[in-house]
């Protein structure tokens, strides 16, 4: 979120930046807002004043035996005039937050230019994409001939777009998602927490879901109380520390979670139907650091480190890029995507972004810190996948395939797993 006060000071700047992001910045109307809500504070500030000061002139003429009708009258007036502003100011800031909580991070400097995906610049590639001697096939014929996927059975429950995982399938899952946080708690310094499947308004605001992607979110509500199912662990995460002020010294923070994550795709029907890609339902070890503005950059290289070494130890091949200024979700400044090679499609798709939001969702959440010298400050805000359990699953069937039909778990995996291989037939084999 944004302060209007900065957008106004920045000026043709502010909506320069924007305007890289595809987002055309009205500063007439964000004026405007800004100058009736501060009228009426300062009119509202003055009506006040006047009736403290003619209370005091009315309680002067009680004690003094004099005639208080005048003022009486007058206070009855003041009182009304001030409602009347008050109910003003309360509509032109409830207008001006809804403009401001509508209105997209700013693009880092050195985001690349661009209005979409393919302007995403690409850093580095990790490993050999695998050559196979036959035609791979994708996961989801490995998955069904194995017996491991059951998408009609899914489809019977809950209808398009879920999935069934059975027997070795489901332990793989499971073994992904320890592995996952094994690696971040115990090698990378991340807490584990558990966290509610289900949020409130305000948390999902603080993050950015709310209230631009409202269509994209399952609600929920019993009797009057809403409640929406979160898209990503990182709405609860970053979300632990709202309406709180941090010592500076304490910082960075770095959780860790594994939840299941809800999302209605609105959007993109007809994108990939097939699979386990795009599901509405899917579950997800997410990352989220807490530090001061001024480490953030640094704070991302480190999380997309965490990221690809999941990846590596996966011995899985990848590559990372940079977001163009255009492809930059709501509340990012600077993103870089982690894209998985998937034999069956010959190219990379996405498995995991880390994302610097700098103080942007830290404003929205009220998310302060204050060093020792008493100097206090907005943190900044990181999350990143580390990584989805279906596309990891999806991508470790198809890079790791044979020619007989099994699959290779790799040498990491296997003491989660409690098997190197899956057999053609579904069976985990040692």
């Amino acid at each position: 979120m944004h302060d209007a006060r900065t957008l106004l000071d920045l000026g043709d700047e502010a909506v320069r930046r924007l305007a890289r992001r595809g987002y055309a910045l009205d500063l007439t109307t964000v004026e405007d807002l800004l100058t009736r809500r501060n009228s009426s504070i300062r009119s509202a500030d003055d009506l006040r004043a006047e009736s403290r000061r003619i209370a005091h002139e009315v309680g002067r003429a009680a004690r003094d035996g004099g005639d208080a009708v005048e003022l009486k009258s007058r206070a009855r007036e003041l009182k009304d005039r001030v409602r009347v502003i008050e109910e003003d100011l309360e509509k032109v800031e409830r207008e001006l937050g809804d403009l401001l909580l509508d209105i997209p991070n700013f693009p880092a400097d050195d985001a690349p230019e661009g209005g979409g995906e393919e302007f995403n610049v690409e850093i580095r590639k990790h490993g050999n994409p695998p050559a196979f001697s036959y035609e791979p096939r994708d996961h989801v014929d490995i998955g069904e001939a194995m017996g491991i996927f059951d998408f009609g059975r899914a489809a019977k429950l809950s209808g398009s777009r879920f999935s069934i995982m059975r027997g070795a399938g489901a332990a793989l899952e499971r073994a992904l998602a320890t592995f996952f946080l094994a690696m971040h708690t115990g090698r990378h310094g991340y807490v584990e927490v558990s966290v509610p499947y289900l949020v409130n308004r305000q948390t999902m605001t603080g993050t950015g879901q709310l209230p631009k992607f409202e269509e994209d979110l399952f609600r929920t509500s019993v009797a009057d109380r809403e409640l929406f199912l979160i898209p990503t662990a990182e709405v609860p995460l970053t979300n632990l520390h709202a309406d709180e002020i941090l010592p500076t010294e304490e910082l960075p923070y770095a959780y860790t979670a594994w939840t299941p994550c809800f999302r209605s795709e609105a959007g993109s029907y007809g994108r990939d139907t097939r699979g386990i890609l795009r599901l509405h339902q899917f579950s997800k070890v997410e990352l989220v650091r807490i530090c001061r503005p001024e480490d953030s950059r640094a704070e991302l290289e480190t999380m997309l480190g965490h990221a690809e070494a999941c990846l590596e130890e996966l011995d899985l091949a990848y590559r990372v890029v940079s977001l163009a200024a255009g492809d930059l979700g709501f509340s990012a400044m600077f993103t870089y995507d982690i894209e998985v090679w998937l034999p069956s499609q010959g190219t990379y798709r996405e498995i995991s972004s880390c994302s610097d939001t700098g103080t942007f969702q830290a404003r929205r959440a009220a998310i302060r810190t204050k060093a020792k010298d008493g100097r206090r400050g907005l943190a900044a805000t990181l999350n990143g996948s580390g990584l989805p359990i279906g596309r990891t699953v999806a991508a470790l069937l198809e890079q790791h395939q044979q020619q007989d039909g099994s699959v290779r778990i790799p040498d990491a995996l296997v003491p989660f797993t409690g098997f190197s291989r899956i057999g053609a037939d579904g069976t985990p084999r040692s």
